[in-house]
């Protein structure tokens, strides 16, 4: 199995191997919304993942602070 650790829901566990791209997709995670990590690695969405790996979804953030914008 493959465990999947999401930011703010916990871990889970799904059936390897798998491209990244479909994790995200029975995840219902769009692909460019987050990064996913095996260890310091980042994975691109075509990188297969096997049974007995971990990978972390990580969310993107963009943007800053209002006080750093003036507003």
């Amino acid at each position: 199995m493959i465990t999947i650790i999401l930011h703010n829901q916990g871990n889970k566990e799904i059936k390897g191997p798998r491209r990244v791209r479909e994790i995200l997709k029975e995840l219902n995670i769009l692909e460019n919304t987050v990064l996913v990590a095996r260890g310091e690695d980042l994975l691109t969405p075509d990188e297969i993942v096997h049974d007995g790996e971990t990978i972390e979804i990580i969310p993107a953030i963009s943007g800053g602070s209002l006080e750093v914008q003036g507003l």
